[in-house]
């Protein structure tokens, strides 16, 4: 039987990854795995999880299953930072294994409630989402989202795009710091598209993967909670790998926003179904340590503390780099870098440029340009800047 699987083509990140660790070249820069590094190239562990971690490990006495849908302290908690004032008797919640999973429980709820929906998702978007929805055999269109001569949003053609979804189907949105470039909507603009989602009756999935990491934690949630507002439905993946920095614990969160308490425990019932038939119980290590953190005072003020300096070197990175290319080109034209928000920006460039900054410069991003700015420090801007220069992008 298993001799008659066939191969399965591999992560081009991933793949760009072991490259990178096979390249011998001094001075070498890694821009392409999606992940926070201090200036020394760690992932650190933030003070507030360690300390988590410590209470956790005093204090826990079981090690038993916890509920299908996970620990209500969690998912309580979760829905305050993300959303804050919705109704709880409108919000159903899931505990997932990451963000990636809640995505994938998020597909499976709305197929479960109608089988002939699909999936309007940006141009370009993060590749995850395209292979889940290609291996689930859901069908999806894109919607134009970002212009690649300005390096900014199109949004003209974007509203276009999503005003052909229908009511049932699912638009797929960035909640903030979006991913691969960068490039975000104004809050003006999310009340457009909330507009166009009232008058479609298309539900907006929101991806949001970076809460914290782009303008601040309350900020990055206002497109989020814009939308619970104004929309009946909503359904919102949330990850806690980048803001809580505990990526390797898979620590996710499915909301589901109904229009009454009864589709509520619907939801609520179909969701915990989705998790048996999965996983079964989702993993609680990791919704502990957040729990631990967002219910006491101490711990959250040191977490958040931390995550603005995160946030902080960021944007220090970015307008850096901006700088340097604004020097050594002479123009204005790379101004977008201290635009955009996030780990990541795309830069525009072609698959050739970015195999040149590969080969000539050990300067590792992926095919499309998306280049991670957390993978830089202030003496590795100048290095991209030149390369960057130097390739022709």
């Amino acid at each position: 039987m298993l001799s008659n699987l066939k191969p399965q083509a591999p992560d081009k990140i991933l793949m760009l990854i072991e490259e990178f660790k096979a390249d011998t070249r001094q001075g070498k820069i890694d821009l392409g795995v999606g992940v926070y590094k201090d200036p020394q190239g760690v992932t650190p562990v933030m003070r507030a999880v360690k300390a988590a971690e410590q209470r956790i490990w005093e204090s826990q006495t079981t090690k038993a299953y916890t509920g299908l849908a996970g620990e209500a302290d969690y998912r309580n908690a979760m829905a305050q930072m993300v959303l804050k004032d919705v109704p709880t008797d409108r919000l159903a919640s899931l505990a997932t294994v990451g963000g990636t999973g809640a995505i994938r429980q998020a597909l499976e709820l709305a197929r479960l409630a109608n089988p002939d929906f699909t999936v309007y998702v940006s141009d370009p978007t993060w590749p995850n989402h395209l292979s889940i929805m290609k291996f689930m055999g859901v069908p999806f269109v894109e919607y134009r989202y970002f212009d690649n001569d300005t390096r900014g949003v199109d949004f003209a053609a974007m509203k276009e795009d999503i005003a052909k979804a229908k009511q049932g189907d699912i638009v797929l949105l960035h909640g903030c710091c979006h991913n691969p470039t960068g490039a975000n909507l104004t809050l003006a603009q999310w009340e457009e598209v909330a507009e166009i989602l009232e008058k479609s009756g298309a539900v907006p999935l929101i991806d949001l993967a970076y809460q914290g990491f782009g303008d601040g934690l309350e900020e990055d949630a206002a497109a989020t909670r814009l939308i619970a507002k104004r929309l009946p439905e909503v359904l919102i993946a949330a990850s806690c790998s980048k803001n809580f920095g505990i990526y390797r614990e898979r620590t996710g969160i499915l909301f589901a926003l109904a229009e009454n308490s009864a589709a509520r425990d619907l939801s609520q019932g179909s969701m915990a179904y989705l998790n048996r038939q999965n996983y079964s119980f989702p993993p609680d290590h990791g919704a502990r340590i957040v729990s631990t953190i967002l219910t006491d005072e101490a711990l959250r003020a040191d977490w958040a503390a931390e995550l603005e300096e995160v946030r902080n070197s960021m944007l220090g990175l970015r307008a850096q780099l901006a700088s340097e290319l604004r020097d050594l080109s002479g123009s204005d034209r790379f101004d977008f870098i201290a635009e955009h928000r996030g780990m990541f920006s795309r830069l525009g460039a072609t698959p050739e440029q970015v195999a040149k900054l590969k080969s000539e410069a050990a300067i590792y991003m992926v095919g499309d340009s998306r280049l991670n700015i957390a993978g830089l420090n202030k003496d590795t801007v100048p290095v991209l800047a030149r390369a960057i220069i130097d390739a022709g992008i």
